[in-house]
């Protein structure tokens, strides 16, 4: 069911909300979470699809927040909301809100928001693209316990995970993270299932591509090895290999969907691995709503690293690297496979991850 409003209020959509409930004969509210999306015309068709997909195992109110920009300066002074508000089969197993904000209202769009939050229920704020820079201090994700970005769907995605570590507030997360969850789960299995100490890691995926440098960070952070990040033309993440004293560790995906895991001494071993659509990323973040620590030392330690290589290095992201000796050629911007020696403090060593347990002797 849908319903269309036209110049309305926060008042008359919340009435509308109930009058929609009532109508498919579900009056009381069985929704977990609020869940706020905030993008434009462009993206809002795929992040709304991907909230409905996700509704299914999280009940949820959705608002999706569309600021539209006025084309005259008149237009800029008069201010309207226009709402579409959706209900049963079409809202997934919640409900939804489409507001499009226009005039002066885009500037304060927290005060239209606010009076459709669900009560005594999480808020969570999604900015499938165009995230500020300082996600928690935006008027809506004040709001929210949680807020989600996408540093792939940035311009610079290197850039934007260096300022994503100097403003993460304890709350923040990145769907580029979340995109490796099954990388690290299964290389934290493989370490589990040798006796042996980790001496080096190299990391191998597609340039400029968020998610191989938050895993190369994660591995550096918690085992305190070199790492040597290498390119390869992807899809995304295609092989991670870990030097131990007891042999290679290789997990390599070289088609995006299938992946084969080889131990030394071992039997190689194919492991489902497929790159996850958008639906199935927000679906696990809402899973989890407290701050997530693992991801923020992370993050934290990779500043550190990225930009010691905006400085050394022709482009960004590329990891730094000694000058040329005098009368040898310069290096190319876009080299072979890099390295890049990462080091943490004996105390970040020691933090508890499932990877430091066991590749500890």
């Amino acid at each position: 069911m849908k319903i269309d409003l036209t110049d309305t209020t926060a008042s008359r959509i919340n009435k509308a909300l109930v009058q929609g409930r009532r109508a498919i004969g579900t009056p009381a509210v069985g929704m977990v979470l609020t869940l706020v999306i905030v993008t434009d015309e462009e993206n809002a068709y795929d992040a709304l699809k991907a909230a409905d997909d996700a509704s299914h195992e999280h009940p949820s109110r959705t608002l999706v927040v569309i600021k539209r920009v006025s084309r005259s300066p008149r237009d800029r002074t008069q201010s309207r909301l226009d709402a579409e508000v959706r209900v049963g089969a079409d809202a997934g197993t919640g409900e939804t809100v489409v507001l499009r904000l226009y005039g002066e209202v885009v500037d304060h769009a927290q005060s239209v928001v606010l009076p459709l939050l669900l009560p005594d229920a999480p808020v969570v704020v999604w900015w499938p693209v165009n995230a500020p820079l300082d996600p928690a201090k935006d008027p809506l994700g004040a709001l929210a316990q949680r807020r989600v970005t996408d540093t792939y769907a940035c311009e610079d995605p290197i850039r934007e995970l260096t300022a994503r570590a100097d403003a993460y507030t304890p709350g923040d997360t990145d769907l580029s993270w979340t995109r490796i969850t099954p990388w690290r789960s299964m290389l934290a299995a493989a370490l589990d299932q040798v006796a042996c100490e980790v001496v080096g890691v190299e990391v191998e995926g597609e340039e400029f591509n968020p998610s191989c440098e938050l895993l190369a960070m994660w591995l550096a952070d918690r085992l305190d090895v070199p790492v040597k990040r290498s390119l390869s033309s992807g899809p995304g993440l295609t092989a991670v290999r870990l030097d131990t004293d007891c042999g290679p560790i290789v997990l390599d995906r070289a088609d995006g969907s299938l992946a084969t895991l080889s131990i030394q001494g071992q039997p190689k071993r194919a492991v489902a691995l497929k790159r996850r659509d958008t639906a199935e990323l927000i679906a696990e973040e809402l899973r989890r709503l407290d701050p997530d620590d693992t991801y923020a030392s992370a993050l934290r330690y990779g500043v550190e690293r990225l930009k010691r290589s905006d400085t050394s290095s022709d482009g960004p992201g590329e990891p730094s690297g000694e000058p040329p000796a005098k009368g040898e050629p310069e290096r190319e911007a876009v080299p072979a496979p890099v390295e890049s020696v990462a080091k943490g403090p004996a105390d970040r060593a020691t933090a508890q991850a499932p990877v430091k347990r066991a590749a500890a002797k």
